[in-house]
């Protein structure tokens, strides 16, 4: 399976990578902390390769031994996971539910670092992300000029072309979840032109077109709104670089078009899936876009800033977006976090780790309704923007999935597919 594949090949590879990044910072961690940043480089290292043997031999998974917050909520489910094996032996790296795993595997990266101070905030993703913000430089620049564009004459724009400009920005949202450093283990996923010109040819790629239904939503929300209560729409974050600049670039719109008043961002509180936006890299985007010498980027970057010191947009992060739960499980296990997300008139979750957590990452038949395979987790409407990178798909017409896959057997794990999949809670 494509799980087996990634577990086998694709961790260890990223693994190997997280340790050949702290030899290389070997001098660094010397200079800013002496022979204190050479040993806990030195011990960060040696568990990373611990962690490597046990996935490449099939160890059983173990109980996290740090003293982080969140560990005891690790360790209650990986319980749960011993409970559900009915004495299958111990649930193993092979033998275990892949979005489980994976997501231990990056807590374990985490806690290489969290636990050798003085070395402990360093984010072994850190540099991969920088770099693929850098190689995406055209499309940044293409998007950010087009966006300034735009709103040059954005008062004067009818419905009916608010309406396009806001589908054509969903679709570079959309699009940009294809650069994802995870799943190619690093490797330059950068976007290298911009997908605006593209966007009509991309069309027939989405299997689930939902953009009609949050068009409607968010006119709706706009006409009932009263003073007393603003639109909100929340977005959680997926990579870093690229993509984010795309979903930033929406979140101006909605609230230059007036759609929305305010939007919520949620990103990771530790370093998560090699790209994963946190919110250093959230806050370094803005300021990299800031300091451009190029007019429209750092027009893009200075307005940006000033959203959040108005607090018309606010960045959040939440323990719970990097446990291996599935959201169905979020009432009860952050109900804090369930209650703010229920605030919200829309949710957008950007990305493949977001819908895999959705739909609880199970084999569905691809015609199964989206709003069933979200198990009752329905805090606000919510739309899923993600491009297809593990074999999971529900909400499909009959035969649709059956039609691509006689021609295209890789195509739930190429990204050449995407959806925009509404569900309008209850």
């Amino acid at each position: 399976s494509f799980a087996y594949f990634t577990i086998k090949d694709r961790l260890p590879q990223i693994l190997t990578r997280v340790i050949d990044t702290l030899h290389r910072h070997k001098n660094e961690f010397f200079e800013e902390h002496g022979e204190k940043g050479i040993e806990a480089e030195k011990r960060a290292i040696s568990f990373l390769s611990k962690l490597r043997n046990e996935l490449q031999t099939d160890k059983p998974v173990t109980p996290l031994e740090d003293e982080l917050p969140d560990a005891a909520l690790w360790n209650q489910y990986l319980d749960y996971q011993r409970n559900l094996s009915n004495g299958n032996g111990e649930p193993s790296w092979f033998q275990s539910p892949w979005l489980y795993v994976e997501c231990y595997m990056y807590r374990r990266i985490h806690a290489a670092l969290a636990q050798n101070p003085p070395i402990d905030n360093f984010d072994v993703f850190k540099e991969g992300k920088a770099q693929n913000f850098f190689e995406s430089q055209e499309a940044v620049i293409a998007l950010c000029t087009y966006f300034q564009e735009l709103l040059k004459n954005i008062k004067d724009l009818d419905e009916k072309q608010l309406q396009k400009e806001l589908f054509n920005l969903l679709q570079v949202s959309l699009w940009g979840n294809k650069c994802d450093l995870s799943f190619s283990a690093g490797e330059d996923s950068s976007q290298k032109s911009s997908p605006l010109q593209s966007l009509e040819n991309m069309i027939p790629y989405i299997l689930v077109n939902d953009m009609e239904k949050l068009w409607s939503l968010l006119v709706n929300a706009k006409k009932r709104n009263t003073e007393k209560s603003n639109v909100r729409v929340d977005i959680i974050l997926d990579n870093a670089g690229f993509e984010l600049v795309s979903d930033l670039v929406l979140a101006d719109f909605l609230l230059s078009s007036k759609l929305a008043d305010e939007v919520h961002f949620h990103g990771k509180s530790i370093p998560w899936y090699v790209s994963d936006t946190t919110k250093h890299d959230f806050n370094w985007t803005i300021k990299q876009l800031q300091s451009a010498n190029h007019m429209w980027m750092s027009r893009c970057g200075i307005n940006w800033e000033g959203n959040l010191k108005k607090g018309v947009w606010v960045y959040r992060d939440h323990v719970f977006w990097t446990l291996p739960h599935d959201f169905s499980s979020m009432a009860e296990v952050a109900p804090d976090l369930y209650a703010d997300l229920q605030q919200s008139n829309l949710l957008l979750f950007k990305g493949d780790l977001n819908y895999r957590k959705l739909t609880g990452d199970r084999k569905w038949e691809y015609t199964v309704p989206f709003h069933q395979a979200l198990n009752k987790f329905h805090p606000a409407p919510l739309c899923s923007l993600r491009t297809l990178k593990s074999d999971t798909q529900v909400g499909l017409k009959p035969g649709q999935g059956e039609q691509i896959q006689a021609s295209e057997p890789e195509w739930m794990v190429s990204g050449k597919y995407g959806v925009v999949q509404f569900d309008a809670a209850l």
